[in-house]
């Protein structure tokens, strides 16, 4: 499992390393993607981050004049803004990452039904223990 973490991680840095982006700014965009018709504000997403909301306006000056997010007022609060992907950005993005995920489509390809269930409820069930023990230790240290 560390090689495998290990190796996502490294993958992802290169990713993003090829968008011109470094890979926290590369993980924000893929939770504004993440959020679809539901733009997020800067604190929704300093808060998926894990960063302070200082840092996430510099994540989002960085992904703005990068062109991968736009800034759209909150139509029920004038005092926010939402962030949105830039349409553009969305077919630089595919394109990279699409050769990974043909090949994971391979891969998923040799499992059966009831396998790929059990690994989708693994990796649910070990993403909600880490975004847990992400919070019990922001928590933690304060």
């Amino acid at each position: 499992m560390d090689h495998f973490v290990g190796g996502s991680h490294i993958g992802q840095q290169e990713i993003a390393r090829r968008l011109g982006l470094n890979s926290t700014d590369l993980t924000c965009f893929g939770y504004v993607l993440e959020a679809g018709v539901e733009p997020l504000t800067a604190g929704d997403l300093a808060e998926r981050a894990h960063v302070t909301t200082g840092a996430v306006t510099g994540i989002l000056n960085r992904l703005e004049r990068a062109g991968f997010v736009l800034r759209q007022p909150d139509p029920e609060d004038r005092r926010r803004v939402r962030i949105v992907a830039e349409p553009a950005a969305l077919t630089r993005v595919y394109a990279v990452y699409e050769p990974f995920y043909g090949r994971l489509a391979e891969l998923y390809a040799d499992y059966s039904p009831d396998e790929i269930a059990v690994l989708r409820d693994f990796f649910q069930r070990a993403d909600a223990l880490v975004r847990g023990y992400l919070e019990e230790t922001r928590h933690s240290a304060m």
